[in-house]
């Protein structure tokens, strides 16, 4: 295998308010653009010419990335004029291959952090003789995911929706995201209209008989689609759990990229991550966070579980745990912002303006 698809067109509604200016795959990651880690995992599983499905910012991919050459790759761009959903941008992307009718293309979705075996997915596609194999994982809860049950040899049984009830869950394998395609199957789908490789594609190649194959792979795997999901991922990678050979330095408990500027005793673990250019001042206590370039933490601040865009600035003593403060935001001192919250770009909340606890 030699070629891949990446989906990575979409909107990132659930991400908002990181992706106002900024696509989904290209949210900085344990340091870099959370693409790079699928393409550097990819160059290093064999891949070497990878299309981009591009729509959403499309024009930032380009510029960053260029003709792949740098990473040991060789990216072409396709941009959707409307989006396509994931069937249709497989479809239109499918100009710019190269591959045979029979050969393998890899394709998988642009917001998935896995541990993924891809040589074994590809080999278990070969050896099989599937039309299409895909990436299963196993969850404890797969109440809010859609089901794929194999037989005993991994064939790939049927797509069930959402199980409404206990009854319905009737495995809990679910679709992980990445598959092998046999080229010719994706000729077969429609062009210039959106599909939905999941609800339409993968169910209408079932039902004319062809050949699906599953491949369980319970190792890494983070659906990166909340704010609180991709800080956990950017933490998982900093902290080596996640494996990716794009993070820029050594995996320990922080990482602190070239030109950030760390007070000798702010205190940073659990994954944490500080961008270039970025500041932390003195007493600053941060875990399990991804501090963006140009931000800058100050004196006591305490951040947990959160995202702190470019060039954004948090308060002194200002408290702030499970949030996403938007690029150019500024969270003024003595400030409490608890789980859940979203502070948009260039918002200005001014000094104790946000508090769950007394201000004395």
């Amino acid at each position: 295998m030699t070629e891949a698809i990446l989906l990575v067109g979409g909107k990132g509604t659930r991400l908002r308010p990181l992706t106002v200016y900024t696509p989904k795959p290209m949210v900085r990651a344990a340091g870099v653009p959370f693409l790079t880690h699928q393409l550097a995992r990819a160059r290093a599983a064999g891949v070497e010419h990878i299309v981009l499905a591009t729509s959403y910012l499309a024009e930032v991919f380009e510029p960053y990335f260029g003709d792949g050459s740098a990473m040991g790759l060789s990216i072409e761009y396709v941009t959707e004029e409307e989006p396509l959903g994931t069937g249709g941008a497989i479809r239109n992307a499918a100009s710019r291959l190269r591959s045979g009718p029979d050969d393998p293309v890899l394709v998988f979705n642009g917001d998935i952090l896995t541990g993924l075996d891809i040589r074994a997915l590809v080999a278990t596609h070969a050896s099989t003789g599937a039309d299409v194999s895909l990436h299963l994982t196993k969850v404890s809860d797969p109440r809010a995911y859609g089901l794929v049950p194999t037989d005993g040899t991994g064939r790939v049984l049927a797509f069930l929706e959402k199980p409404g009830t206990p009854e319905e869950i009737v495995t809990d394998q679910i679709n992980a995201g990445a598959y092998v395609f046999r080229r010719s199957v994706i000729d077969t789908i429609p062009a210039g209209r959106p599909v939905s490789v999941e609800r339409e594609t993968f169910p209408d190649l079932l039902a004319s008989g062809a050949h699906l194959q599953g491949m369980v792979d319970s190792t890494y795997w983070l659906d990166l689609g909340t704010p609180a999901a991709f800080v956990r991922g950017s933490a998982d990678l900093v902290l080596g759990r996640a494996p990716s050979p794009a993070v820029p330095g050594r995996c320990g408990d922080r990482l602190i990229l070239p030109t950030a500027t760390v007070a000798g005793d702010a205190k940073l673990a659990g994954g944490t991550v500080v961008g270039e250019g970025a500041f932390v001042a003195e007493g600053a206590r941060i875990f399990g966070s991804a501090i963006l370039p140009g931000a800058v933490i100050e004196p006591g601040a305490v951040i947990t579980d959160s995202l702190i865009g470019t060039e954004a600035r948090v308060g002194t003593r200002s408290v702030l745990t499970g949030t996403v403060i938007g690029d150019g935001a500024v969270i003024g001192p003595d400030n409490e912002l608890r789980t859940g919250i979203r502070i948009w770009p260039h918002t200005h909340i001014p000094a104790s303006a946000v508090r769950f606890s007394s201000d004395q």
